[in-house]
């Protein structure tokens, strides 16, 4: 197992709208594809205006392939634009991690 994880900083003051939009255009379909949201959060101390979720695959094939899926489809191409068109994110990152023998899966 390998674990996704995204670090995303919202433009200051938008957080509650990039959230809103997230839920209502992007869950569902992100959700759907990639499968295992090992957790989705925001700060509440530390850096601000920032975004973490994590998601679970089973190799970099899986990762690779799902993420192909969800890049083409028509519904999250919906989200990807709102944002966009928003103009809410400053900075997205990705970190691939590997879980060491003694972790939880």
């Amino acid at each position: 197992m390998i674990v996704d994880l995204r670090i995303y900083t919202i433009k200051a003051g938008r957080m509650a709208d990039f959230v809103a939009c997230y839920k209502e255009f992007g869950w569902a379909t992100q959700s759907r594809i990639l499968g295992n949201c090992v957790g989705w959060y925001t700060t509440i101390e530390g850096e601000l205006n920032t975004v973490v979720h994590m998601w679970g695959y089973a190799n970099q094939a899986d990762r690779e392939t799902r993420r192909a899926a969800m890049a083409a489809d028509p519904d999250w191409k919906i989200y990807v634009g709102k944002t966009a068109e928003m103009g809410l994110l400053v900075k997205m990152e990705n970190r691939i991690l590997s879980p060491a023998s003694f972790s939880p899966q």
